[in-house]
Formats: structure tokens, C-alpha cells, sequence
């Protein structure tokens, strides 16, 4: 009961960031504390393929920005999420 509320509070997170993720890359937006913000939420349901999805796009656009944050958000995710699925194999 627990995991499907989780997975629930981070399907939720996906979709109300997609909008503004979107809206971000078709504005190009050059806000690096805007983007920063969106990609920690964006972290935290990264996840779930819905939130992975926009955190990709996300850091793909931000890399021509600032390559070194993003860098740091990809090892990010990694630690977080990647060595489960390793520890799991």
C-alpha cells in the first residue's frame, strides 16, 4: 500500500512538471535557478518512465547551458536511482 502511494505521489509530480518542462524548453528558457528547481522535482519521480522521460529532456536542454550542473544532475540520478536497479541484479 505504501510503494503504490509512492508511485502515485511521483506520477502526480510527472505530470504537474510536464507542462512547465515543456514550457521551458519551447521558450528556452535561460533561468538557471528556474531550471535547477524543476530538475530537483523532476529528481525525485525520475523513477517512474514518466518522470524519467522529462528529466531527460530536461538535462538535454540544459547542458548547452551549463554542462557541469548538469553533469552533476545526471551523477544525481544515478546514486539515487541506478544503483538500485544494480543492487537488485
Amino acid at each position: 500500500e505504501l510503494a503504490a502511494s509512492l508511485n502515485q505521489l511521483h506520477k502526480q509530480i510527472a505530470t504537474e512538471c510536464a507542462p512547465l518542462a515543456q514550457d521551458m524548453i519551447r521558450r528556452r528558457c535561460r533561468n538557471r535557478q528556474q531550471i535547477e528547481h524543476l530538475l530537483d522535482r523532476l529528481l525525485d519521480c525520475a523513477c517512474i518512465p514518466e518522470g524519467l522521460v522529462l528529466f531527460k529532456s530536461l538535462c538535454r536542454y540544459y547542458y548547452s547551458l551549463n554542462p557541469a550542473a548538469t553533469a552533476s544532475y545526471v551523477h544525481a540520478y544515478r546514486k539515487m536511482w541506478d544503483s538500485e536497479k544494480e543492487a537488485k541484479a
